[in-house]
């Protein structure tokens, strides 16, 4: 696999990469929520930040081919909780619109489910907050950006099983096949750490498991061209590795951030992959 992790800020790197050479995008920018970054400030006016955005989107767009996908990754705060649908109504309309929402996808940390013998059970992680106002915020949002909204997706390579097998054989769609699609409810709790600081220095990171799954359902396999420009501590490079994919590039301003990603990717142990 060619790996490559770029230092600096993605607004003076995208512009030197070649256009059209990239067939899927996944990251997380960040949310101008306030989060204490090491060395980015979060706290933009709401304009002055959708524009940002913007900027860097128009870049993702011109280094995109024509049938590629771009995963973004955003969350809310419970005070705050129109951020996400802002930006993606700054990317979608307008007189020139930059991309075409495709998907939404609801990447949901933590649950609590009542099984068919009536047992509830709770699984996931998630930041209790002290509020009389709101609730435990327990989802974020991945919104499936392409150039013109008809980018056909492998649904079952990101599948699940059928609970009931009869219904393989009853429902002619499945196939035969005992995958079926798995929707835009992905469960994905984070690994178990002992120690934020030792284990993931990073206030705002996504799962490995969640990029995963958008190479998977994108559905070039080990052909895909990914690209994250905000690498963080490298999950998204973490996952191009597992699923031994053709390409890998990472952009990341943050030095520290971006010797954690390296030390991942050539790590002492397994586990060390995943934290």
């Amino acid at each position: 696999m060619k790996l490559e992790l770029l230092n600096g800020d993605c607004l003076q790197l995208l512009p030197t990469l070649e256009p059209e050479s990239f067939d899927l995008v996944v990251t997380s920018p960040p949310y101008n929520l306030g989060i204490a970054y090491s060395k980015f400030k979060d706290t933009a006016p709401r304009d002055e930040f959708l524009n940002w955005c913007k900027s860097w989107v128009a870049e993702v767009k011109r280094v995109m081919t024509d049938d590629a996908s771009f995963f973004l990754n955003i969350g809310a705060s419970p005070s705050n909780p129109l951020l996400p649908h802002q930006l993606i109504l700054a990317l979608t309309e307008g007189e020139s619109p930059l991309f075409t929402l495709q998907n939404t996808f609801h990447w949901v940390k933590s649950i609590t489910i009542k099984t068919t013998d009536e047992q509830q059970i709770s699984a996931g992680h998630f930041k209790p907050i002290n509020s009389k106002r709101y609730v435990n915020d327990c989802h974020e949002y991945v919104f499936h950006l392409t150039k013109a909204g008809s980018v056909p997706l492998d649904r079952r390579a990101a599948g699940v099983p059928y609970v009931y097998k009869s219904n393989i054989a009853r429902w002619g769609h499945t196939g035969g096949q005992d995958l079926r699609c798995r929707g835009n409810t992905w469960f994905i709790p984070y690994e178990t750490i002992q120690s934020r600081k030792g284990e993931r220095p990073h206030p705002a990171t996504f799962p490995v498991a969640l990029v995963e799954l958008c190479i998977k359902i994108h559905g070039k396999a080990q052909a895909t061209r990914l690209l994250d420009p905000f690498l963080g501590i490298g999950s998204s490079a973490v996952a191009a590795k597992f699923q031994k994919i053709q390409s890998f590039t990472g952009i990341e301003l943050d030095t520290e951030y971006l010797e954690v990603a390296r030390k991942r990717l050539n790590p002492a142990t397994d586990q060390d992959l995943l934290l």
